[in-house]
Order: C-alpha cells, then sequence, then structure tokens
C-alpha cells in the first residue's frame, strides 16, 4: 500500500467518462459521476483535480482524451485533461494526487483490456486506482478486491457487448424489410410512414423508404447508361454533367457549406458504387465509426432478401459496371487508347482489351521492333504465385498475330455473307452448360435448405424438454433464430436463381439474331482500315480477349448492343468508303480482276487483289477447262 494512504490527508484526481454527446447530456452525467466520487471517499481524502472526457470507452487506450472544446457543453467542472494527461502526470515526481477515483471501471473503460492496462500503469506509478462501486480500503484482502473488480469489468464487457449485437441485429431486420438509414442517395428522396410502434408514432417517430426524385433520379440512370454503352470514365461522365446543371442537378452533401456546385469524378464515381440504386436496401457499406467512412468489404454488407423501391440502375448493369470498374482501374477517360500527350510515342491498338487468366489486363510492350502484350505476376499483386500457382512466369502475346485472329473474327462473323450460317451451326452446337451450372447451385441451395431445417427440427426437440428461463434454452432459441436467417437467406437465393433462369435466355433469340441484318457487308479489308476506325469499332463492340489457363487459346468476345447497331454501320460504311478511295483508277473499274493464266496443267484462275499482293487462286487451284 502506498505511504501516501497513510496520511491525514489524502490528495484524490478524478477520473470521468461520458460516452456520445448525441444519446447523453456529458453535464448531467459528469456532475453525476463525481457526486459518487465524493460521496464514496473518506471525509480526509480531497478530490484536487479533475480528469475527464467525452467519448466511447471501446477506443483504443492510444486514441483516448485527445479531443478539446469541452467549453461548448457548459460542464461546471474545471477540467485538467484528459485519461492521456492522468496517465501523464501519474509518472511524475510532482504529480498533484495520490490516489485516481472514478464511478466505476466501466468509465475508465468499457473493455477489460484496457481497463486492465489503465490499472497496471497507475499501479507501476504507485498510484492506487478506485471505484466509487467498489469498497475503498487500505486494509484486508487485496485478492477480494481484484476479484470484484474483474467480475464488474467483465460485467461491463459484456453489457456494451451485448447491446450493440442486439443494437446490430435490429438495424439489419430494419434494412432488410426496406426502411432506408440516413439521408436518401442522390437520385431518391425520403417516402415518410408513421412508425409502426404505437408508442413511438405517438412521440411523431417516423420510418421511411426511398421513391425516386424526378430529375435527380433520371441523372443517376444517364450516368450508368453512358458507363455502360459508352465506357466513359467518371471524369468524362462529370464534363457532360456539368454542361447542363439544370437538367443534371448536382447532388447536395449532408453538411450544406461543403456543397461544390457541380458534379466531380468523386461524386460519379460514388453514384456507379452505390448499390442502393438497384432496388436493393444496402446498409454497412462504410465504417462509419470504427474506421472513419473506410468502405467495408462488399461481403459484410447486409442487402435486403428482395428489391424495396423502384431502381434507377438495373441489377444486371450495376455488376458489370462495378466488375470493369476494378479491371479499368488506370484507364484513361472516355475509352481513349491512346494517350493525348504530344510526346506520346507508341500507340497500342488493344491496350485494356486484353486479359489474362489470372483476372488482369495485360499491359503493352514493344521489343525488336514488335508489339507485344505481356503479364508479370512479379509486378502483379493480384497475380500472387500462391494465388495461381499454374501461372507462367511471365505471358507474352504479339499484337500482329492477334490482331489477324481479331478482324478474321469481325469480318466472318459479322461481316460476310456467311454470317447467319456460322451463327446457326453456333447455336446447333451450343451446350447447356450455363443451365448446368445453375442446376448445381440449385441441388446445392436445397441441401442448404435440408440441412437447416434438420438442424431447427433438433433444436425444437431439445427446447420442448426444458425450462423456457434456463441459459440453456435460451441459447438455443438464439440459435434457432440465427438458423431462420440463414434459411431465409438461403430462400431468397432460390428465388433470384429462378429469375435468373427466366429472364436470362441461354441461347440467341431470333431478335438477336435480327441485329446482323442491320449491319452491312463489308467490301475491305480490315487489316488495310485506319487504326481510328479499328478502335472505333472495337469500343462500340465492346471487344474483349481473355486467355485461358493454359495460354494458347483465348476466347475473343464481341458484344453487339442492339442501339448502337447504326453506328456500327456507320463505321463499317466509313472503313469501305476510306478503301474505295485508296483504290487506283483501274482498281475502281474492276474491284476483283481476274487474270487468266497458262500452266502446263491448264487454265488457272487469279485475282489480283486490291492492294497489288501476289495472285493467289481463287479456287484453290481448281481447273476451268
Amino acid at each position: 500500500m502506498p505511504t501516501a494512504l497513510l496520511q491525514d490527508e489524502v490528495r484524490v484526481a478524478f477520473l470521468g467518462r461520458t460516452s456520445t454527446e448525441d444519446q447523453q447530456d456529458p453535464r448531467q452525467s459528469m456532475i453525476r459521476q463525481l457526486h459518487s466520487c465524493k460521496t464514496a471517499i473518506p471525509e480526509s481524502w480531497v478530490v484536487v483535480a479533475h480528469f475527464y472526457d467525452i467519448e466511447s470507452g471501446r477506443m483504443e487506450l492510444d486514441a483516448r482524451g485527445h479531443k478539446s472544446n469541452y467549453e461548448r457543453f457548459d460542464i461546471p467542472i474545471s477540467r485538467d485533461g484528459g485519461i492521456s494527461d492522468l496517465l501523464d502526470e501519474a509518472t511524475r515526481a510532482n504529480r498533484r494526487f495520490d490516489v485516481v477515483i472514478a464511478e466505476s471501471m466501466s468509465r475508465v473503460a468499457r473493455r477489460t483490456f484496457e481497463g486492465i492496462s489503465v490499472e497496471r500503469q497507475l499501479e507501476n506509478a504507485d498510484v492506487p486506482l478506485f471505484a466509487s462501486n467498489e469498497p475503498i480500503t487500505i486494509t484486508g484482502s487485496r485478492a477480494q478486491r481484484v476479484l470484484q473488480r474483474r467480475i464488474n469489468q467483465s460485467v461491463a464487457e459484456y453489457e456494451v457487448l451485448n447491446t450493440l449485437e442486439q443494437s446490430w441485429a435490429g438495424l439489419c431486420t430494419h434494412v432488410r424489410e426496406g426502411w432506408n438509414i440516413g439521408k436518401p442517395c442522390h437520385g431518391y428522396r425520403a417516402k415518410v410512414f408513421k412508425h409502426p410502434n404505437p408508442t413511438k408514432a405517438a412521440k411523431g417517430r417516423t420510418k421511411s423508404r426511398l421513391e425516386p426524385d424526378d430529375a435527380k433520379g433520371e441523372t443517376v440512370t444517364q450516368i450508368a447508361l453512358w458507363r455502360y454503352y459508352e465506357k466513359l470514365g467518371a471524369g468524362a461522365i462529370a464534363d457532360r454533367l456539368n454542361t447542363d446543371l439544370t437538367r443534371y442537378p448536382p447532388p447536395e452533401p449532408s453538411i450544406p457549406g461543403r456543397a461544390r456546385g457541380y458534379w466531380s469524378k468523386s461524386s460519379v464515381f460514388d453514384i456507379l458504387r452505390n448499390p442502393k440504386y438497384t432496388g436493393y436496401q444496402v446498409f454497412n457499406r462504410r465504417a462509419t465509426r470504427s474506421r472513419h467512412g473506410k468502405v467495408n468489404d462488399p461481403r459484410k454488407w447486409v442487402w435486403s432478401h428482395e428489391p424495396q423501391h423502384e431502381p434507377l440502375i438495373p441489377k444486371w448493369m450495376y455488376d458489370e459496371i462495378n466488375a470493369e470498374i476494378s479491371l479499368n482501374h488506370g484507364s484513361r477517360e472516355g475509352g481513349r487508347t491512346t494517350n493525348p500527350n504530344p510526346k506520346t510515342k507508341r500507340r497500342y491498338l488493344l491496350r485494356r482489351r486484353v486479359f489474362c487468366a489470372c483476372g488482369r489486363r495485360l499491359e503493352g510492350i514493344t521489343r525488336h521492333d514488335f508489339t507485344y502484350y505481356r503479364c508479370v505476376p512479379s509486378k502483379n499483386n493480384k497475380a500472387r504465385p500462391d494465388k495461381h500457382p499454374d501461372h507462367p512466369t511471365t505471358v507474352y502475346l504479339r499484337e500482329d498475330e492477334l490482331t489477324e485472329a481479331i478482324l478474321a473474327v469481325y469480318t466472318e462473323r459479322l461481316f460476310s455473307p456467311q454470317r447467319h450460317e456460322l451463327l446457326a451451326a453456333d447455336i446447333d452446337t451450343l451446350d447447356d452448360h450455363l443451365a448446368e451450372q445453375r442446376q448445381a447451385e440449385r441441388d446445392r441451395l436445397n441441401r442448404s435448405l435440408s440441412d437447416l431445417g434438420t438442424r431447427q427440427r433438433r433444436l425444437l426437440q431439445q427446447a420442448q424438454t426444458g425450462d423456457p428461463d434456463d441459459p440453456f434454452n435460451r441459447g438455443l432459441r438464439d440459435t434457432y433464430n440465427h438458423l431462420e436467417t440463414e434459411r431465409n437467406t438461403v430462400l431468397a437465393a432460390l428465388t433470384e436463381l429462378d429469375a435468373a433462369e427466366q429472364t436470362e435466355p441461354d441461347k440467341p433469340t431470333e431478335q438477336d439474331q435480327g441485329i446482323l441484318d442491320a449491319l452491312p457487308l463489308l467490301s475491305a479489308n480490315l487489316s488495310d482500315a485506319p487504326e481510328d476506325l479499328l478502335l472505333e469499332l472495337f469500343e462500340i463492340t465492346q471487344l474483349r480477349v481473355e486467355l485461358h489457363n493454359d495460354t494458347q487459346k483465348a476466347t475473343i468476345t464481341i458484344t453487339l448492343p442492339e442501339d448502337h447497331a447504326p453506328t456500327i454501320s456507320s463505321t463499317v460504311e466509313r472503313i469501305n468508303s476510306m478503301a474505295e478511295t485508296q483504290k487506283t483508277p483501274a482498281q475502281r473499274a474492276d474491284a476483283s480482276c481476274v487474270e487468266l493464266v497458262c500452266t502446263p496443267d491448264g487454265i488457272r484462275t487469279h485475282a489480283t487483289g486490291v492492294r497489288g499482293r501476289r495472285p493467289r487462286p481463287l479456287d484453290d487451284g481448281g481447273l476451268l477447262g
């Protein structure tokens, strides 16, 4: 026991804390805590210093006690600092106090680890820590006092964790039922409803759902369309929006003074990443308190089981846009393949369109006058060897060979007279891989549903034979409710799977095949087309090349948006027109001049190509007779 406690007069430092100012009255709380401490200490002890904070007791110890501006609370207790100042002064030889007292150990910290850390630091400085709800004695069994204190600390930590868990479960239920939390996101307004609880309704409490907000909602939809169909970056979209702020009203932040009055890249990006625009209610996207607003992992987001308000962005479009955002990180605005800087020396025709089997884009590089696209795992933290053990050391693709294959696909599949026959042959050989995947997923969900039902029945059998007030039976009920939540999640997944099967046809429809009729025939050689027109064609048709795991094969994907069929036709016509202007007069008179060549085997037909290449047989060397 410190010798200071054996003196007639003992100097005491008061340590107080109250949580958040929006839920409690710091002024009244501090007055009450100080009164409780003064009542509990012996008459010969005198409070000479006051240390208190207004912050959560669950904060890390090194983050505690750094706030200021306590004057605005009008607390009639002179403040000598916070808990950090108390611990600092306790180590000084000229400290003003001999002991520290708090109303309870939960006022020191809500978590046992931090509370014991403060206690240990004060103990090392020979400063005892007392609590007004514990016996204050300087004699007797110290072990008994420590036991009682640890019990109090454990109870305090249990209460705060239990309260947080119940509050969290209530918020999740609130969201899954479609109610909104916080200010409506840009594009929606709050539709207010009377609170379903009569007691809270009598106090004027309400709940709200989301509904589209006229021009703001149309702006959100337009942003998604520009991003999905035209592949515009956030900066390019912001520039378009800022040309007519009346038609495209900018977002308004929660704090009016922070309003910019115009669109920025960050505001466009926030809209594209917000899942609430899909019609689902989503919660826990950001860690507003624990991590200062940082975005949580999407796996931690809480979604409603089904759409709860009118969507501004279709769910499928939102998923595809956000799948591309990470892949297109670093791409240039407006889908440009080249850098507008006049000092740029090289141009990569397939930039940001070639993807490795590991999921990342291949980068362009030039070696010995040849252009390659490569993926180097050591330079790519998303393709670590431990994540892709079979990934080659380096993957290289030559641009000229890859481009030749791509242009052959365009020529044969889109712009040749045989395109319908080729498509029909593909449809005949189309497998049911997607249907098989859905069936496998359905079987897995049904097995999970059956397992959850079995576990729930077993819990019910155990609960029926026990006392309802028994803690074990209460735990059984909590487990049953948790299983019921999982069961509802599985049922929602099954419903979504059935909806996907109805809305996503496995094979192209007649309307899809009709898009080919709107495309012109190609009379020019695509390899002779200017790069600008090829880039435009690649952009409109959303060209994508994906390597397979063995890196010896690749899948070339071309998408034909029905709305952009006229644009594709215009680009092809320009390619045909430019090829026509590059011909000589003789070539324009007869684009394919047939020449009869006498050989010892007979007479063969040859055509002189428009590019002046070496003649080749039109019929693989067939004789005319």
